[in-house]
């Protein structure tokens, strides 16, 4: 993981709130958890791995405050396993400002046709079905703060909605419509619920797409965890409602 330092703009932006990252061991969950611990939050870690959280809990340690460890298998889990996260969140840190969902299940390219559909319903319930229940359970903490942010990470749309993509393609369409109906539920409440579409990434799950990658727009998850930092941040209050595409001008700034 690159931890040099984050764009002069991030420096404090996460001053004192309390942020969740789902999937927080993987390439973009990884870098974003990073950012936002030396963009000053302290930092729920969500993921199933614990090996690989405990390197994530290392590396923010290493640039803010100790973040918060949680290991939880969103294939799994119930809507009761989310209460209980989000009670334990309230108890032990007293606050919540933002989710961030990175979480992704995708197994490759595969016909629809040929899909086994346990695989089927798999990626349909971590990629739509857990991320909408954590937010759920989430909303309450999320409501008590003077500003609070849902967001999403989302795939290339376009992208996933074209052949052999699957149910991530179907469940990345479906998050895309809960961002919008979230927004409009949510406007009259401090939550601003986004979406954050990032360019083509180097990332374990890229890799299941194509193994010969020479997109030369190609980069490191690191490049986009400032972005996730602005969403999070008061700075994201433009973004609300939208699914944002970073520039390559706003993710060099």
């Amino acid at each position: 993981m690159n931890l040099a330092p984050l764009p002069t703009r991030a420096a404090g932006a996460l001053q004192g709130r309390v942020v969740l990252v789902s999937g927080a061991h993987g390439g973009l969950g990884s870098a974003a958890a990073a950012a936002c611990a030396q963009a000053g939050a302290t930092v729920v870690l969500l993921g199933r791995k614990l090996p690989k959280l405990n390197r994530v809990y290392d590396a923010c340690v290493q640039v803010g405050a100790e973040p918060l460890l949680y290991p939880l298998d969103m294939e799994g889990a119930a809507p009761d396993d989310y209460a209980e996260l989000a009670d334990r969140i309230g108890s032990e840190l007293g606050r919540l400002d933002g989710v961030l969902h990175c979480a992704a299940e995708f197994r490759g390219l595969t016909p629809l046709e040929h899909t086994d559909p346990a695989a089927f319903a798999r990626a349909i319930h971590v990629n739509l079905t857990a991320a909408w229940w954590l937010s759920q359970a989430c909303l309450p903490l999320l409501k008590q703060a003077d500003d609070a942010a849902l967001v999403f990470a989302l795939a290339d749309l376009q992208q996933a909605g074209s052949a052999y993509w699957g149910a991530y393609g179907v469940a990345q369409h479906g998050l895309a419509a809960l961002v919008g109906m979230l927004h409009a539920e949510l406007a009259s409440t401090p939550v601003r619920v986004s979406a954050l579409q990032p360019g083509p990434m180097r990332t374990p799950l890229r890799s299941r797409a194509w193994a010969d990658d020479h997109d030369a727009d190609t980069r490191e998850p690191d490049a986009y965890a400032g972005a996730c930092v602005t969403l999070l941040s008061p700075a994201g209050a433009p973004h609300r409602g939208r699914i944002w595409h970073p520039t390559a001008m706003d993710i060099d700034a």
